[in-house]
């Protein structure tokens, strides 16, 4: 698996990858009718650097880094992760946060800070808890989960 800057021209296969997860509902807080056009902005937006993972020059996960706040906070980065469904179990996820991590520090990120992890997303709490990060914060039903109704969400935390 090769994990790169992602480039213009991969804007489709980005979001092939980000809109089903945004049209579940059922882990990222973003509206699930958003546009493909304001999806792409979002996860491209120039605040944020954004890369691909490929298998077999097959994009089939994404993921973005960014400083999580400005100013004092700035130390600290954060990032958003989607995989392709077709690679779901493939360990895509842990490659782009493995290769993240070792971006952020190589930025001068001293830490990593996930800011609404869903839950019920447990495949995603027991993957960042095996990457070192923590459950540093619990808010209470502030997730409205499309079937399981309201879950609370986690702030992950992990020093680099």
């Amino acid at each position: 698996m090769n994990i790169r800057k992602a480039e213009a021209s991969d804007a489709a296969a980005i979001a092939a990858i980000v809109l089903p997860t945004i049209r579940d509902g059922a882990t990222y807080a973003l509206d699930p009718n958003m546009t493909e056009a304001d999806a792409l902005a979002y996860w491209m937006a120039t605040d944020k650097e954004t890369f691909v993972a490929e298998d077999g020059g097959v994009i089939v996960g994404t993921y973005y880094l960014r400083a999580n706040q400005a100013g004092g906070g700035q130390h600290v980065c954060n990032c958003g992760y989607m995989t392709n469904v077709v690679a779901t179990g493939r360990g895509v996820a842990r490659r782009m946060c493995l290769h993240s991590m070792d971006h952020a520090r190589s930025l001068g990120f001293r830490a990593m800070q996930f800011n609404f992890v869903v839950s019920s997303n447990e495949r995603a709490v027991r993957l960042w808890q095996s990457l070192g990060f923590a459950i540093v914060g619990r808010l209470p039903l502030a997730f409205r989960h499309p079937t399981a109704g309201f879950v609370d969400a986690f702030v992950m935390y992990r020093h680099l």
